[in-house]
């Protein structure tokens, strides 16, 4: 038995982590600011199993994912069950399922765990959590305006400024337009060339245009030069009049009224899953330590009508934690540890159940309250809180007990008050 506990890893699992207190404290933050910036939109919360089948993922994510990213096994039914890689699929089947009674426009968000098999790096783990924030019903421009500014607005919540990340913008209709109806390529071609477009900005120049070479021929030449436009001014008039043009330039003017004025227009910006059908966007990270793309999002119109019923128009954002505490940390604006306990109560010899005592009496009127339960000497007992960052501490001893008054030290600034039992709770909060 001693054998095999050596050979135990003392390291989580690759690619996923371990949360200790404080690193749980920063992810809470992350969570809190989500959901009130979503409740302030007026999305409501919803949840599912970690478990799918994978036919969904197969029919609706593309097949990279499910071949090469997603953890699937036969379960002993002889199922073929996926931990979900994403919370898209899901939430369009529960759509799907309860379209009959559900009311529409739905505004919904969710904090899925989610993961996926692949190489763990900067802002990349196998395991992760998302915020995905999901409009359904609503098929119009309204609707891609709302959730490109809640997304805007969380950056806000968090305490970005403007200069600090920049929202990138494209839509899925203009691409097909330049490639099928411009440039006159096939379907095949179009799909191939969409998935290159798709890591454009991960590849050498060189070895992007290689690749884009082989796809489309002597063309490729004029076809880069157009993917690599900056504003939508650059564009052909005859593309930038497409369907997809039109609505780029309108949710370009509609975000700029609500001031949303760091916009960029991005060819490169595609989207890897194969449901998207119109606008697509991410928001990347300004500063040259972490010029990435932090997250993004887009329309799927088509992705609940693929099972079997009625379309539903939808469209959405996930925004992962792992990127997000990178961009805290890299802008300073992470939060300043505080733990939920207030209060340590340390006693001397012989006082702990007096202790323990005015510990419950103090929980039951609304404060956070650790007592130390060691025989070690006070000096170490007030040593562990500060450690710990407890902002007060006070000592329970003979004389105390006999008085009912507590000397209620703050750690931060040494200052201590006498106060009466029952003004205990009063000082802290």
């Amino acid at each position: 038995m001693s054998e095999i506990k050596n050979k135990l890893s003392l390291e989580p699992y690759k690619g996923t982590r371990d949360f200790y207190p404080k690193e749980q404290f920063v992810q809470n933050y992350i969570f809190s600011v989500w959901k009130k910036v979503c409740e302030s939109y007026g999305y409501l919360e919803y949840n599912a199993s970690i478990l799918e089948e994978t036919e969904l993922y197969k029919s609706k994510s593309g097949e990279e994912i499910v071949n090469e990213q997603t953890y699937s096994f036969t379960d002993r039914g002889g199922r073929n069950v996926t931990i979900r890689p994403e919370m898209t699929p899901t939430v369009a089947r529960m759509v799907a399922q309860k379209r009959k009674e559900l009311t529409f426009p739905l505004r919904w968000f969710s904090v899925p765990n989610l993961f996926r098999y692949e190489r763990p790096q900067r802002g990349r783990l196998r395991e992760h959590w998302q915020l995905n924030a999901d409009m359904f019903g609503v098929d119009g421009m309204e609707a891609d305006v709302e959730v490109i500014s809640l997304a805007h607005s969380i950056m806000k919540g968090f305490g970005a400024k403007d200069s600090d990340f920049n929202i990138r913008i494209s839509n899925r209709k203009l691409t097909t337009f330049l490639l099928k109806e411009f440039f006159r390529l096939d379907e095949d071609k179009t799909y191939k060339v969409f998935k290159l477009i798709d890591k454009m900005k991960k590849l050498p120049e060189s070895e992007f245009k290689e690749a884009l070479e082989k796809v489309v021929g002597e063309i490729f030449e004029e076809l880069y030069k157009t993917l690599k436009s900056e504003n939508l001014e650059s564009l052909n008039q005859e593309v930038l009049n497409s369907e997809g043009g039109k609505q780029v330039k309108e949710l370009f003017e509609k975000l700029n009224k609500l001031g949303i004025n760091n916009l960029v227009f991005d060819f490169s910006i595609v989207r890897g899953f194969d449901y998207y059908t119109g606008t697509v966007f991410e928001v990347y990270d300004t500063s040259p330590e972490n010029n990435r793309a932090l997250f993004g999002g887009g329309r799927y119109d088509d992705l609940v009508g693929i099972f079997g019923v009625e379309k539903v128009p939808g469209i959405g954002f996930g925004m992962g934690d792992v990127t997000m505490r990178d961009f805290l940390e890299t802008h300073a604006l992470m939060p300043e540890y505080k733990p939920a306990v207030k209060l340590y109560i340390c006693h001397l010899e012989g006082c702990l159940d007096a202790a323990s005592s005015l510990g419950s009496y103090l929980r039951e009127l609304g404060i956070n309250v650790s007592v130390d339960l060691t025989n070690r000497k006070v000096s170490l007992q007030v040593k562990a809180a500060d450690r710990e960052k407890i902002p007060y501490v006070l000592v329970v001893g003979e004389e105390e007990v006999k008085t009912g008054k507590f000397k209620v030290k703050n750690l931060k600034d040494s200052s201590e008050i006498e106060v009466e039992k029952e003004k205990i709770v009063e000082l802290i909060k």
